[in-house]
């Protein structure tokens, strides 16, 4: 049952995203920074971790995660290290994710032309 509730989860998070895109002819840059924000504010409320809990990979693999994982870690390190540990919590839950991102691009950047 969870491999419904994943699909069904993930695949409604991506049907919001299309519809932004196609009916209020959002770009994707607005999209994807609209979804971190909503994600972050989904943590703020403590309704992400619920949904994680509910769905897993559904929740956690879209960019929307991306979100609750920096404001998550900005919270848990802000506790124990004050300011600086805001700083250092973003960056302790998601520089894999910053890193393969870079990584990749650059990789990309490096084999393929672009048009235009």
């Amino acid at each position: 049952m969870i491999f419904l509730y994943a699909f069904l989860v993930g695949g409604a998070i991506c049907v919001i995203g299309q519809l932004l895109m196609d009916v209020f002819k959002l770009t994707p840059a607005h999209v994807v920074a609209s979804f971190v924000v909503l994600g972050a504010l989904f943590d703020a409320f403590g309704i992400y971790d619920w949904l994680i809990n509910f769905a897993g990979a559904g929740a956690t693999v879209p960019i929307t995660s991306f979100g609750h994982s920096l404001l998550h870690g900005a919270m848990a390190e802000g506790h124990e290290h004050g300011y600086l540990g805001i700083a250092i919590g973003i960056f302790k839950l998601t520089s894999a994710g910053i890193t393969s991102a870079i990584l990749f691009g650059f990789l990309v950047a490096l084999f393929f032309k672009p048009k235009g």
